[in-house]
């Protein structure tokens, strides 16, 4: 059984934490939580485990995702179907402050590990419920991966070009997003709990209500003005210039610089003082509706020369700009090194795997990995024999009746 490299601390040591969720959303939640301290017990169905140990790009057997996204988790496994696994989960929760799910909506009641069973056996229980569409509603009960709540939530309808289909980003950014919505949650609740002297409650995170929270005012521009925000491909809509444009390298470089000084010194910086100092464009509201104007201007500019020629012109005037980085450039660029952005670890068959941290830095109470994402139940002897008082013998009749 791997032992923690470096005793738990930070400031949620203490909180105890039992995951019942798979994949992206409910275990970013926790992957976060014990980032920061608290002790994660992640359930996984025996044999298999969390389907994420075997996506995307597998090395020895297990995904190199696992490694940072399962850290400073204790895993075991746990049939959540069989009444006895049932058993053993309440038995579970009556010992931990919260438990993270990310099943649809009346499985956990199905099992008998719905939020009033787990209250009986734990009143200060904290139970954070992540669903695509929320736990109440008529689309309660439908499936909902991240990709239909980044739909249905309105993101889908603003990317892309304006005149092609919307497009997706590549990663699943609303069981991201919903992942830090719960951890967000759980903290208010711990804090409502502990240090107000409440009581328990059920936090329901709903997909697609966590990608509206990232649609800015495009709910208000219409409800208010009838206008709907459009597709605008590599602008920001009435955000002008906020763009991404075309460099002599094949690369792109992005310019923000919707400010009225910045603007003045882009243009200065460009050698276009004509624009710069064009009444029409001395606010955001005339460069607005001209736009396609100052575009053309910059992306002429910036197409004769490199990117990093761009970049550090731009610099020098004190204008933001930037690269569009892929993985390897930013493994190799100096300001994430500087920071110690990456860690390195050791992996159980051998070899070395770099994994990001996780934000935000805390001075005084930082977060850290402890161990990486361990082997199948890996601490099932810790948490049933030491947690739940079971022997040996007893952990190898459920193991032979497939309850664990």
């Amino acid at each position: 059984m791997p032992e923690p490299t470096k005793p738990i601390r930070g400031p949620l040591q203490g909180v105890r934490v039992l995951e019942l969720g798979q994949a992206i959303a409910g275990p970013f939640a926790a992957s976060f939580l014990a980032w920061f301290g608290a002790e994660v017990i992640k359930v996984e169905p025996p044999g298999i485990g969390d389907p994420l140990r075997s996506w995307r790009v597998v090395r020895e057997g297990t995904s190199l995702w696992w490694y940072a996204m399962a850290r400073n988790k204790k895993c075991v496994t746990l049939n959540l179907r069989v009444p006895e696994g049932q058993r053993l989960a309440r038995e579970l929760a009556a010992r931990v402050d919260v438990v993270v799910e990310n099943f649809r909506p009346g499985t956990l009641e199905k099992w008998g590990l719905g939020y009033q069973d787990l209250k009986r056996v734990n009143p200060r229980l904290i139970l954070a419920r992540i669903s695509g569409y929320g736990q109440t509603g008529p689309n309660s009960n439908k499936p909902g991966f991240a990709a239909v709540a980044e739909a249905f939530g309105g993101l889908r309808y603003v990317t892309g070009e304006p005149d092609r289909p919307p497009v997706r980003p590549n990663l699943s950014v609303g069981d991201s997003v919903a992942g830090l919505h719960a951890a967000l949650g759980i903290l208010l609740a711990l804090y409502h709990r502990d240090a107000k002297g409440g009581q328990g409650q059920e936090i329901d995170i709903a997909l697609y209500e966590c990608v509206l929270n990232l649609m800015e005012s495009t709910i208000s521009e219409y409800d208010g003005a009838g206008v709907v925000r459009q597709r605008e491909g590599m602008r920001l809509t009435g955000i002008v210039p906020s763009g991404t444009y075309p460099c002599a390298d094949g690369t792109y470089v992005v310019i923000g610089a919707n400010g009225d000084s910045i603007f003045r010194r882009l243009m200065a910086a460009m050698g276009r003082e004509d624009l710069g100092s064009d009444p029409r464009l001395a606010q955001n509201e005339g460069r607005s509706r001209h736009a396609d104007e100052i575009d053309l201007a910059i992306s002429r500019w910036t197409i004769e020369r490199k990117a990093a020629e761009a970049i550090a012109i731009l610099a020098e005037a004190d204008v933001p700009a930037g690269p569009i980085y892929s993985a390897a450039e930013m493994l190799r660029d100096e300001h994430y090194l500087e920071r110690a952005v990456y860690e390195e670890v050791r992996l159980p068959a051998g070899g070395k795997l770099k994994i990001p941290t996780l934000a935000p830095r805390l001075s005084v109470t930082a977060g850290e990995t402890r161990w990486i994402g361990p082997q199948l139940g890996a601490h099932n002897s810790e948490v049933y024999c030491d947690w739940l008082g079971l022997t040996a013998s007893e952990l190898e009749r459920l193991a032979s009746a497939g309850v664990i």
